[in-house]
């Protein structure tokens, strides 16, 4: 089992920045890829960007491409996105979510483990 909490989200103006953390306990974190997904009220569930546990994979989906930031460190069993110039639609729950296994994917039921989410609201 893997325990994740997430922290770092919160209420920011639009082109400011938040960064989330998934702090991970249990199950070592290591050999283990990495999502973050987000959920806003009346729509689906999504892949924001994702990373491979040696960090050399990284996916990123198209509307937060060159905005945000996905990494972690594996020694302090911890994922982060760093969001800047954040846009109102970018408001959501934020999910870290962990895979047993190196590889990424960008399916969600690829995924084993999640948290319980962090509310990001971005205000104009």
């Amino acid at each position: 089992q893997v325990q994740l909490v997430e922290s770092g989200g919160g209420l920011v103006q639009a082109g400011g920045s938040l960064r989330l953390s998934c702090a991970a306990s249990g199950r070592t974190f290591t050999r283990t890829a990495m999502g973050w997904f987000r959920q806003a009220p009346g729509k689906e569930r999504e892949l924001v960007a994702a990373i491979s546990w040696s960090g050399g994979g990284t996916y990123y989906a198209d509307s937060v491409k060159g905005r945000f930031t996905i990494s972690r460190d594996n020694a302090k069993n911890t994922g982060y996105l760093q969001m800047n110039s954040l846009k109102p639609e970018d408001t959501a729950v934020y999910f870290c979510a962990v895979r047993v296994g190196m590889v990424l994917t960008t399916n969600s039921h690829g995924y084993d483990y999640w948290g319980q989410g962090t509310q990001v609201t971005v205000s104009s």
